[in-house]
This record gives structure tokens, sequence and C-alpha cells, in this order.
């Protein structure tokens, strides 16, 4: 990204405060209010006491999030929990042996002082560890998904309702820069109707983590992904990602899904599939189609939202017009047909020109800021804590992610098309 697009953190927060004070933005992202805000149930000058549960890949990376603005908003990491050594050892490392350890994640929970808790365990670790918290009273920041099961994550939303504590669930993009001023000017009608969605994910790697010689028992431990008791693999991995995404524009979950999965690339030592299609249906008759793969990379990631008057691709932050300015070449064409120019038709030849894709190269979503969307989302987080409260829907988010990836790997693997029951509606 060029460096236009970066600005101080103050700079950024005057500019969202502005977002987040507009009525349109507020119909589909109440969540930014927090950041324009200045009155708190527990003042600004309370710290906040903060406890990780999970730290491989996704908790450390979390856990150095915090760091960086610990002094800004006054938060303490005052504790850490990890039942793998290495990952243990690591994060006494991290807080340079501050925060207080633990192996096992109850005894971190009956802490006292603590605020809230940040979650980021293999995925079927993620609903009896926030039961668990919510019922000793702490606010909860969960890792997408929610988890393994649709029972498992209705019972934490409804949890939730029932302690009153605040339930967040990872889904960063909803506080990025440029999907949070891309969603306001879809709201606006800038891009007109939008009638249809393309999502992918495209990787070249088998997901699979080395483990250490001689431990082969710690093969479903570091590679839980890989198994489908654990993990559903691709679909709530990356799909619920890109489908909370979708939701978001949408304001509306999907009426159903029909979706397909395949072991075609890596077959070895795997379970869950490497290559992935669904199609996603919308109340107003829209559609999201998504794809995710692990045997080539060249497409990457990538949301596309197409409406009638243009077009946008939010992980590049461009958005194209439906009617772009002429090029030369088009200019020079008009030109000499209003003077009766015309080159030569061979008798037999083409009758039709194919239509091909549009060449624009479009115009940046936005182009006066770039922060880091992971940072903001923890810091809302801390935000919400120190309200007391958050907006209820970023756990209904969250919510219809997990749900809807769920029953998309249903679909996959019943080959049918497959809806909603009503008992996990909410």
């Amino acid at each position: 990204m060029e460096e236009s697009f970066l600005i101080s953190r103050r700079e950024f927060l005057k500019k969202i405060s502005v977002i987040a004070g507009s009525t349109v933005a507020l119909a589909s992202m109440p969540w930014m209010k927090v950041f324009n805000e200045k009155v708190y149930a527990k003042s600004v000058n309370d710290k906040v006491r903060l406890g990780f549960i999970g730290i491989g890949d996704r908790g450390s990376a979390l856990l150095k999030n915090v760091q960086v603005f610990e002094k800004i908003l006054n938060v303490e990491i005052a504790a850490i929990c990890d039942n793998y050594e290495p990952n243990y050892q690591r994060a006494i490392k991290f807080t340079n042996g501050k925060a207080k350890p633990f192996y096992d994640y109850r005894e971190l929970l009956a802490l006292k002082d603590l605020d809230g808790v940040i979650i980021a365990t293999p995925l079927t670790e993620h609903c009896h560890i926030t039961l668990d918290a919510l019922d000793a009273g702490l606010s909860v920041f969960c890792e997408k998904s929610m988890a393994r099961t649709l029972d498992d994550s209705k019972r934490m939303y409804d949890e939730h309702l029932r302690t009153k504590r605040i339930l967040q669930i990872g889904h960063q993009r909803v506080f990025s820069p440029i999907y949070l001023e891309a969603i306001e000017k879809i709201n606006k009608g800038e891009i007109g109707q939008i009638t249809h969605m393309r999502g992918y994910w495209h990787r070249n790697g088998d997901w699979r983590r080395p483990v250490p010689k001689g431990h082969p028992e710690l093969d479903r431990v570091i590679n839980w992904r890989l198994y489908n008791d654990l993990s559903a693999g691709l679909f709530t991995e990356l799909l619920s990602h890109q489908l909370q995404v979708a939701n978001w524009i949408k304001q509306s979950f999907p009426t159903s899904v029909i979706a397909n999965g395949s072991l075609i690339y890596w077959k070895k030592n795997r379970e869950v599939y490497d290559h992935i299609a669904c199609l996603f249906s919308y109340p107003d008759q829209s559609q999201f189609m998504y794809d995710s793969i692990n045997s080539n990379k060249h497409y990457g990631c990538e949301e596309q939202i197409i409406g009638s008057k243009g077009t946008m691709e939010l992980e590049l932050n461009k958005v194209y017009s439906e009617n772009p300015p002429a090029p030369p070449a088009i200019l020079k064409l008009i030109n000499d047909m209003e003077k009766d120019v015309f080159d030569t038709i061979p008798i037999g030849g083409a009758s039709w020109v194919p239509e091909t894709a549009v060449v624009d190269k479009g115009n940046y979503i936005t182009n006066n800021y770039k922060m880091d969307e992971t940072k903001l989302q923890l810091e809302a987080f801390v935000r919400y804590i120190r309200n007391g409260q958050a907006p209820e829907e970023l756990p209904i988010q969250g919510y219809y992610s997990t749900v809807w990836s769920l029953l998309a790997e249903e679909s996959a693997k019943t080959k049918e098309r497959v809806t909603l029951m009503d008992k996990y509606r909410i």
C-alpha cells in the first residue's frame, strides 16, 4: 500500500468519529460508536485487566496487538494460559514473566480481578471455555468461528444473553478502515443495487504444521484444523470471515446454501476438504458465490461486491464504475463513426463483438488512511468493557457467520440444499 494511505492513530480516530456519528453508518456498524464516546461506566483511569487463553499463532498475534496499546488505554495483560508447553513458555517470554501463567484455564478464570478474557484455542475448545468465562462474570473475546457445532454455537450465544456479559467474536473486517468506508458508500447507493457477491480464498499449501520428532501423539493437538471432529476446515477457518462480510453488506442472512467439497490434492493424513465451493441465497434473491482451495494461490483472497452501478473489490481497496471514462481508442472510434469513416468489413465477417471484461483501473475506496483492524477490534473490546456493554450486532454477526459456515459443510457432505432450522434462529 502506498505511503499516502498511512496516517496517525489520532487522525484515524478523528476520521472514524465522523463515520460513527452518521445515521447511515450507525445502521450497519453500530460497534464503531464506541470510538466517539467520551463517558465510560468504568473510568479510563482504571486499569482493564485481561487474561489470554490459547497462545498459539493467533493467540500470540492478539497478545502482541494488545501490547501495542497497553499504555495508551491503560490495559494490563494479567494472565496467560496454554496447556501445550512450547506455547506456555512462549507466552511467559512475550510478557516478560509479568503475567500469571496457567496450564488450566479454570485456574485463570478463578482470578478475582480480571475484567475479560481473550480466547484463541482450537475450535472445539471455544464453547466450554466461553461458557465458563461468561458464568464467571467476565467479558469474552473469542476468535472465530464460534464453535464446531450448531448446538454449541447456540449455547454460547444463549449464555451471553443469560449472563448479560460481553461476547465479541473475532471478525476483524468489521473494524477495517477500508471496509468501514466501503460499507458506508454501499449503503448510500454509490454502486447501486447489490445483485451479486463473490468471495474466494486461495492458498497453495497443505495446512500441516511440523510435529516434534518422537511425539506423533501431538499431531491432532498441532494440526487440529485437518480433522473433521476438531474442525470444519475451510468452512470455519476461511469462509466464515468472508461470509460475515457478505451478511454485513446485505444486512441480512442467507436463506439457503448449496455446497460441494473435495479432497483432490492434499490427501495424505487429512480429513477436511482441500477444495470447497458454495452458493448462498439471500432474502432479496441475491447470491453469494464462494470458493476456497489449497492447491493454487494465484487469485489469493478477495470479496467482490457487484452492484448495478459499480463493483468493489474490498481486499484490494478498489471501486470500479459500470461506466468508466472512455479510453482514447474508443473516443477515436466514436469520432470516426460520427465522420462516417469506416473500415471495410469483409463479407462473412463477424456480426457481433464478444463481451469482454471492462478495462478500468478503478479508484481507491478510501485513500487517506490505513490502520490495523486487528488492533482496532481489540481496542474496541477494551472500550466495551469500560462502557459495560457492547452492540448486540457483534455477537449476532459472529453467530450467523458460524452457523451458515457449518450449514455449508452439512450441504457439502449431504449433497443437498440446506436451510436453517427454527431452533437455531436468534
